[in-house]
């Protein structure tokens, strides 16, 4: 495959212990240019190298310190680091670095757009270096998972006034209609009519009204006696903090608190198209949570899918009102498996930082699974303990208990106590509380969404459930 004319650069990805040995095996005038410009392999960084007539030879990016497995991590920022040519894998790599390499290369292309004015755009547009596919790399999943992911960070990156309620139920409509999967949406007073009050209670004083999308999806040729898996994603396209309000400071990224629905149709979207062999069942609680005359209160008492009565004791704990009806209806089909995703706590960020969703499970042995599928595929989480001992602590003087505790301490593990009171005995039940945001730029990575937990998950139920 050629660009402009040119054949296709080779590129050699070497880590700080290969320079030497690969200097060794090159001609004197290669050795002597790394040697002028002190390359020594260090992560992210790049060099061209010329031939003994000035033209351009190969180039060279760094992996840095062999101390982990190679990982898209360590490619995606190449795409804007290289010049912008067309590049070919100069080594050998195994089928599994070959995808980490070419999905790499994907997920660093990736850039969010839909706002840059023509006018204030520059006179031409980035270009970026591209990679010939690996023969070896899966491509297809490349192709797929840089499709979803593209779309989580999409979906994430808009605001609120393009990405509200309506617009996110029609993403997930979308998903739906690619995969000839039966689609509902209960809106407004419909949720009351069919016994969604939670999710009514937070989403009702927005000027959109609040709704509940369901996605129903059964693998074509799977026959009978499936099992049956749920995903649901919270869905809060801005959240206020309601009656409770977020300092200006705290809104600040709340477009964001979508990303659990983002994740969760991702997700699906690469399922349903590998032909996941089980029936799948998607439920997104949609809301706003607003402030306006008839807002949800502090003090007030919710009634809930389940039955159970729900004290208010902040209004800014509204993700967990919206996913215990939508956990309620999952649950009572008794699937199973139930995977929720939710932009849930900050105090998951105090402990894991924005890296690391925090993992909560009804078993360590199904939290250890899905641990090792992500790591596998460099899209890490970590274990918390669903901790039993603090449960009393969501109780309430007038109701059967309250949407957060009276203690300070372990905050994402009371947000997950009280998901898992809307759990049955017995269901096998997985929590992710993820931040689906990078505050920082880093090489391939820049400042804004993150679509964490959709590889490594995809992978865990891929080893569960197989695929037509």
């Amino acid at each position: 495959m050629t660009v402009e004319g040119g054949a296709a650069l080779p590129l050699w990805l070497l880590y700080e212990d290969d320079i030497e040995g690969w200097k060794s095996a090159q001609p004197a005038h290669v050795a002597a240019w790394l040697g002028e410009h002190q390359f020594k392999g260090e992560k992210h960084r790049v060099l061209l190298v010329p031939d003994a007539h000035g033209a351009v030879l190969l180039a060279l990016a760094g992996l840095g310190k062999r101390h982990a497995a190679l990982s898209l991590w360590h490619v995606a920022g190449l795409p804007e680091r290289l010049a912008p040519r067309h590049y070919r894998l100069a080594q050998d790599w195994s089928a599994a670095e070959a995808t980490q390499i070419h999905l790499g290369f994907a997920y660093g292309a990736y850039r969010y757009q839909r706002y840059r004015s023509t006018k204030a755009a520059p006179a031409k547009p980035e270009r970026l270096a591209t990679l010939e596919p690996p023969e070896n790399a899966d491509r297809a999943y490349v192709s797929l998972a840089g499709e979803a992911l593209g779309w989580a960070r999409d979906w994430i990156n808009t605001p609120a006034s393009d990405m509200g309620p309506a617009n996110l139920a029609a993403a997930a409509r979308a998903i739906a209609e690619r995969h000839q999967a039966r689609y509902r949406e209960w809106v407004g007073e419909e949720l009351l009519e069919a016994n969604f009050p939670a999710i009514h209670a937070v989403g009702r004083a927005s000027a959109e009204p609040p709704r509940l999308a369901e996605i129903r999806w059964s693998p074509r040729g799977g026959g009978s006696g499936l099992p049956r898996l749920a995903l649901i994603g919270k869905g809060v396209c801005f959240d206020s903090g309601g009656l409770d309000i977020k300092p200006s400071s705290g809104m600040a990224l709340m477009k964001k608190d979508m990303g659990g629905a983002a994740v969760a149709l991702a997700l699906a979207h690469m399922l349903m198209s590998r032909g996941l062999r089980a029936e799948l069942q998607v439920l997104l609680p949609i809301v706003e949570n607003s402030i306006g005359g008839n807002a949800y209160r502090p003090g007030d008492v919710l009634a809930t899918r389940k039955g159970l009565s729900v004290e208010v004791g902040n209004t800014d704990a509204e993700g967990r009102l919206v996913l215990c009806d939508a956990l309620a209806l999952a649950d009572a089909e008794r699937p199973d498996l139930i995977i929720d995703f939710a932009t849930l706590t900050g105090a998951a960020r105090v402990a894991l930082g924005p890296e690391l969703p925090a993992l909560f499970g009804t078993s360590d042995a199904l939290t250890a699974e899905l641990a090792r599928c992500c790591a596998a595929v460099h899209d890490p989480v970590w274990p918390m303990p669903l901790w039993m001992g603090y449960d009393e602590e969501l109780g309430s003087k007038i109701a059967d208990l309250n949407n957060v505790a009276s203690s300070g301490f372990a905050g994402a593990i009371f947000g997950a106590l009280f998901l898992k009171r809307f759990i049955s005995a017995g269901t096998q039940w997985l929590h992710l509380d993820l931040y689906a945001w990078n505050p920082k730029e880093r090489p391939g990575r820049g400042l804004g969404a993150e679509a964490q937990a959709v590889r490594g998950t995809y992978s865990y139920l891929l080893e569960r459930y197989g695929t037509v």
